[in-house]
């Protein structure tokens, strides 16, 4: 600690370059957590995916349906706790870009397969009592300033009413619901599939897909195989996968986000270490002198050397979780599309990762010229005063 006051001097011996470089690192750590939270909302689900969860789907294609009296085969089958079903309405909100999720459920089976969805008893009643009502995520809810007792009209992109109507579809929001960690999507608007299969004027007992909650999840995979060998060789064939990695599938269509994210990651980091690297060898390099008489006054190879790598830590250190914890702020304000990405936050776990990097960064950036301030020969070093 004593030699705190000598590090600080030495840092701000240069201001300039010294801000220059404090400034890259910390802007470089602000877009980690950007970057973090974007992957979260392009992996929604990913990472808070059941594993006593199977998601089960048409064989051919997600898109395509499958009856709805598959269901009670399924729930016959040994291991199988739970299961429920859902589909895509696909609507908008008044204009199309105001587009959310509105998945039609049967409500008792999918707050079962899903507690991580929290609801309180008497809204959960409502929806149970009310032919026409749904329930909001809190995201949505607050995006759009919905309250319980609202009516939202949908306006249909697939399923028409009889006749041909495309009139828009009218929910009656009973309750707001939240999630039980910050991983839990709280956009959906969930609404009664009973409603929905009487009114809609086509697939009438047919549904989207199951999600599966098993006994065991070390059966998961057992179990995913024997409801593929119940519906084998029939009209309707079908893919039950863990959830898990249904929905690692799913976000991979739009790209290897992580993958994207690293490599982007990568070029910011390996940037900024070269510009933290020349800042410190440069440092040296004007005080060769300094150091030369530091040695001459009894400072140790060692001591020279943790001199330079503190400084060298120091500099990283504070620009590096001074900008996590901007990240860790602005992201908590919310996502710059106003609501269109499901998730967005920065996960502390990630924000773990981002310290570990600031202080690798900060030794990586200043071991080589602490070393060869440590190999500074005296003489060589007083011959240039």
């Amino acid at each position: 600690m004593k030699f705190v006051s000598l590090i600080i001097a030495n840092l701000f011996r240069k201001k300039l370059r010294t801000a220059l470089t404090f400034l890259s690192i910390l802007i470089a750590f602000v877009l980690f957590g950007y970057l973090v939270a974007i992957r979260e909302a392009f992996s929604a689900g990913v990472s808070f995916a059941g594993a006593d969860r199977l998601f089960v789907r048409n064989k051919v294609s997600l898109i395509e349906s499958m009856p709805i009296s598959y269901k009670d085969r399924i729930q016959r089958i040994a291991g199988v706790r739970t299961v429920a079903h859902a589909s895509w309405f696909g609507g908008y909100y008044k204009e199309a870009k105001n587009m959310f999720a509105q998945i039609p459920v049967d409500p008792k089976d999918y707050l079962d397969v899903y507690p991580e969805i929290v609801l309180s008893e008497k809204d959960k009643q409502a929806w149970m009592n009310t032919r026409t009502g749904a329930i909001l995520g809190r995201k949505s809810a607050e995006k759009y300033g919905f309250k319980v007792g609202d009516r939202i009209p949908i306006t249909p992109t697939i399923w028409e009413k009889p006749n041909h109507d495309m009139s828009a579809w009218v929910f009656d929001i009973v309750g707001i619901f939240d999630g039980a960690t910050r991983a839990t999507d709280t956009t959906a608007l969930l609404f009664r599939y009973d409603f929905f299969d009487e009114t809609r004027a086509f697939r009438k007992g047919q549904i989207g897909w199951y999600i599966v909650r098993v006994a065991n999840p070390d059966q998961a995979e057992h179990i995913a195989s024997a409801i593929d060998r119940e519906f084998a060789n029939s009209s309707t064939e079908t893919k039950a996968e863990p959830e898990k990695a249904f929905m690692q599938g799913f976000a991979k269509q739009v790209g290897d986000i992580g993958k994207i994210m690293i490599a982007i990651l990568s070029a910011v980091f390996f940037t900024i270490l070269l510009v933290a690297g020349n800042t410190m060898a440069q440092a040296v390099r004007e005080r060769r002198e300094e150091l030369g008489v530091l040695k001459a006054l009894g400072f140790t190879n060692l001591q020279v050397l943790v001199l330079v790598l503190v400084e060298s830590c120091l500099l990283a250190g504070v620009a590096g979780f001074i900008g996590l914890s901007l990240a860790k702020f602005f992201v908590s304000l919310g996502d710059p599309t106003h609501g269109a990405l499901p998730l967005f936050y920065f996960p502390n776990v990630d924000v773990a990762v981002g310290a570990s990097i600031v202080i690798g960064l900060g030794i990586l950036a200043g071991i080589g010229p602490a070393i060869q301030a440590m190999r500074l020969n005296v003489a060589d070093a007083l011959r240039r005063m």
